[in-house]
């Protein structure tokens, strides 16, 4: 990983906790796999620990790693290191995404709460007037009594939220083309057909993977039929969503959206979005940061653990899954 993943996610307990159940290479941290000191940690690597900036896991780093059995990756996606090689040579992978998942679904459940109540267009009302405005004249758009959610796609962090949803009085609905109507009843939700998640929700969030099937899949039309002062948030890939028709939507003031992600991320410094008071930009902040990282090494050192006593992994990451994977 890069030298400041590094430095990030694994502190001085969570390093010497992986010491207790593995030796560890001396540091520092290989980022580059073409030196001589990484030809020499490879011949005798059994299991790499991998995170943000990982070189590619290639057919030639892997004839230097002849003992290589894991890879345990400390965040959460493996699509940009972990290659065909690896799964031909039956190397078994972890990612700690369900750690990363946790964040990602209390930002959402947080920005659901906060817009159902429009917090920040009051409180921007407030600052503004200096006065507190009657709060008996407002209407029934405030509130999160009895609203509407729509979650698109049961992944680890859609899943999440549905669970931490579980104590508010929401009607939850769910689209996923993998997931049957008997099994989201299992979650507690209700399955809808695509379309119908829009139309019914007051919120819709995105937790949809960007694969080649989802680019674009929440469209214009899609987005149309969003009702009045609807909220979108998107904690999943920009480039799910159709940005100009969500600019659109926005700009002329229909919906309200939640955007942790855009497409491009960063937006140019001129995109419209900048200057919309409905639309809430955040710099991707949703996934872990601070000490939410600490949670990615622990959960790396307890694959570590298990891998090494024999008990395969917690979270394994299976590649006829990739196809759905993030």
């Amino acid at each position: 990983m890069s030298p400041q993943a590094a430095a990030a996610v694994f502190t001085p307990r969570s390093l010497a906790a992986l010491t207790e159940v593995a030796d560890v290479a001396p540091l520092p941290v290989l980022s580059d796999l073409s030196t001589p000191r990484a030809t020499e940690v490879l011949a005798d690597a059994e299991i790499l620990v991998t995170g943000w900036g990982c070189p590619k896991l290639d057919a030639d780093v892997l004839a230097r790693a002849p003992r290589l059995e894991a890879v345990v990756h400390a965040a959460g996606s493996v699509r940009g290191h972990v290659t065909d090689a690896c799964w031909e040579r039956g190397i078994a992978v972890s990612s700690a995404a369900a750690a990363n998942a946790l964040p990602v679904a209390e930002y959402t459940l947080a920005m659901i709460l906060l817009h159902g109540k429009h917090v920040l267009e009051r409180a921007r009302d407030f600052r503004a007037a200096r006065a507190r405005d009657n709060w008996l004249l407002t209407t029934g758009h405030v509130g999160n009594y009895r609203r509407t959610v729509g979650i698109l796609s049961a992944s680890l962090v859609g899943r999440r939220v549905i669970e931490l949803l579980k104590p508010f009085d929401f009607e939850v609905l769910l689209h996923d083309p993998y997931v049957s109507p008997a099994e989201a009843a299992e979650l507690g939700v209700t399955w809808v057909e695509l379309p119908e998640l829009f139309t019914r929700s007051d919120v819709l969030s995105v937790h949809a993977p960007l694969l080649p099937a989802t680019r674009g899949l929440v469209s214009r039309s899609l987005l149309d039929a969003l009702r009045e002062d609807a909220v979108l948030i998107n904690t999943a890939r920009g480039a799910v969503v159709d940005q100009d028709a969500l600019t659109d939507a926005v700009r002329a003031g229909r919906i309200r959206a939640v955007l942790d992600v855009t497409d491009p991320e960063v937006l140019p410094p001129e995109h419209p979005l900048w200057d919309c008071p409905n639309a809430l930009i955040t710099p991707h902040l949703a996934g872990s940061q601070g000490s939410e990282w600490e949670r990615l090494a622990d959960t790396a050192v307890a694959e570590v653990a298990r891998f090494a006593a024999g008990d395969g992994f917690a979270h394994p990451v299976r590649r006829e899954r990739l196809a759905f994977l993030a």
